[in-house]
């Protein structure tokens, strides 16, 4: 298997952890106040890298630079805004609905690398565009006709964030080693949601905190989001999109509202109506043949 296949089915393992995990946090934010729990998971996946790299990749902390810094400061700054947005948006929204709207994203990465990459934009791209806007309004929309459900918008930004991630990991991965500026990103989201936190959430007496982190949905959660779907996952990522494409990983991680709609229905009870399921068709079909047209024309 060479390298490019052996990336696209780590990432493809990726897609359907992200997109198992939505129920869990879903639960564990219930209990905790979500940007506290993105403080500690991913404060607790920066410190399991800086881990690994200590005891396996000692020589990989003296290739950490200036400009890796830069780098993993903007690109750890979109993973934050993305983890936000989602998991305060699963307050107020289903486990299907944010799994598809994060999907969206994956139909913004050929937009992205056109700006960024000067790749231009085939009418298919933009039928697609068309396709998922037209789902996303099914959705957030199905079952009322008064207001866009605030969680919906906010899953909607997250996606925005994650696209951006993805587009500049296509950028810098090739020019860092993968752990220490996965590492260092880890470190920004953690600092970030921790410092943000503090400022817009109350944790209630120190008792208090320490009683909600031993709940066990709680710790299922974290346990879960620090090692495989924090730490390792972008890790992944990282390491992947040295061999692949930007829109190939967007492609890849269509996947992931798939898993999180199956995840929502089987496990968490949740029921799609007629309406909300052409959406998902909608939404799905569109970032599927964005990318399978713009593959071609997008490379690293």
């Amino acid at each position: 298997m060479n390298r490019s296949r052996l990336a696209d089915l780590s990432l493809l393992i990726v897609a359907m952890m992200w997109g198992c995990t939505f129920l869990i946090v879903q639960h564990a934010v219930r209990v905790l106040p979500p940007l506290a729990f993105n403080g500690i998971r991913f404060l607790g996946a920066a410190v399991l890298l800086a881990l690994i790299i200590t005891v396996f990749y000692r020589n990989q902390w003296r290739t950490i630079n200036r400009r890796m810094l830069m780098h993993s400061c903007l690109l750890g700054l979109f993973l934050f805004m993305g983890y936000a947005f989602q998991t305060v948006g699963l307050l107020y929204t289903t486990t299907s609905n944010a799994g598809f709207i994060t999907g969206l994203s994956v139909v913004l990465v050929p937009f992205l690398a056109l700006l960024l990459l000067k790749h231009p934009i085939s009418r298919f791209t933009w039928l697609s565009a068309v396709l998922a806007a037209c789902g996303l309004y099914l959705l957030a929309f199905a079952g009322s006709a008064v207001m866009f459900n605030r969680g919906d918008f906010l899953v909607f930004l997250c996606a925005v964030a994650f696209a951006l991630h993805i587009a500049y990991t296509g950028i810098f991965a090739p020019k860092h080693a993968a752990l220490p500026l996965a590492a260092l990103q880890m470190a920004v989201v953690g600092i970030l949601s921790f410092i943000t936190s503090l400022l817009f959430e109350d944790m209630g007496p120190i008792a208090q905190t320490l009683e909600r982190l031993s709940q066990p949905e709680v710790l299922w959660a974290l346990l879960v989001s620090i090692g495989p779907t924090s730490a390792f996952a972008f890790w992944i990522q990282t390491v992947c999109q040295k061999y692949t494409s930007p829109s190939r990983v967007a492609v890849i991680f269509a996947m992931e509202p798939v898993f999180a709609a199956l995840t929502g229905m089987w496990f968490g009870g949740e029921k799609l109506g007629i309406a909300a399921g052409l959406g998902c068709l909608c939404i799905f079909t569109g970032m599927i043949l964005a990318e399978l047209k713009s593959a071609p024309r997008t490379v690293q």
